[in-house]
């Protein structure tokens, strides 16, 4: 029988498909939840370092897309990731009994991916550009997490 906790990834069940639990349903953002989101980071667009960062996408933490400024990606795959990553980051840190998880980042040949949690349903991808090094990707990731955060704080 599979377990649940808060924040966790499910387990799997063993058996036939026949007895497998029911899909969970997927939270549809709610378009005020959207527009808030879509206002703070036009807001603070111009403000986060385009030389080291080459997109943000805004996400909830179910894996669906609420907005972003991206090129050559595809907004929904990378959401849909991003829930993933977090989810396993939070399993990963729990077993390794080193707290929550911050964030999440992932080294490219071409660049870099930062996962962050923007509150409890939302959370950031930063996209980094190739020449950046992971230390200044890091930095100026969080730099766009916070104005973010300030952005959003601002507007409930």
């Amino acid at each position: 029988m599979s377990t649940h906790t808060p924040g966790a990834l499910p387990l799997r069940r063993r058996g036939p498909l026949s007895e497998a639990p029911p899909a969970p349903e997927r939270h549809v953002p709610s378009s005020a939840v959207a527009k808030l989101m879509t206002e703070a980071l036009e807001e603070i667009h111009g403000s986060i370092d385009s030389v080291a960062i080459n997109g943000v996408l805004v996400a909830t933490r179910d894996g669906l897309v609420l907005c972003g400024v991206t090129r050559g990606i595809e907004d929904d795959g990378v959401a849909a990731m991003a829930s993933a990553a977090a989810g396993l980051a939070t399993q990963f840190t729990s077993q390794a009994r080193v707290g929550s998880p911050r964030a999440v980042f992932f080294e490219g040949d071409s660049g870099q991916v930062g996962v962050f949690g923007v509150d409890a349903d939302t959370l950031l991808v930063v996209l980094g550009e190739r020449d950046t090094t992971m230390g200044m990707f890091n930095v100026v990731a969080k730099q766009a997490l916070t104005l973010l955060q300030q952005a959003v704080a601002a507007r409930r």
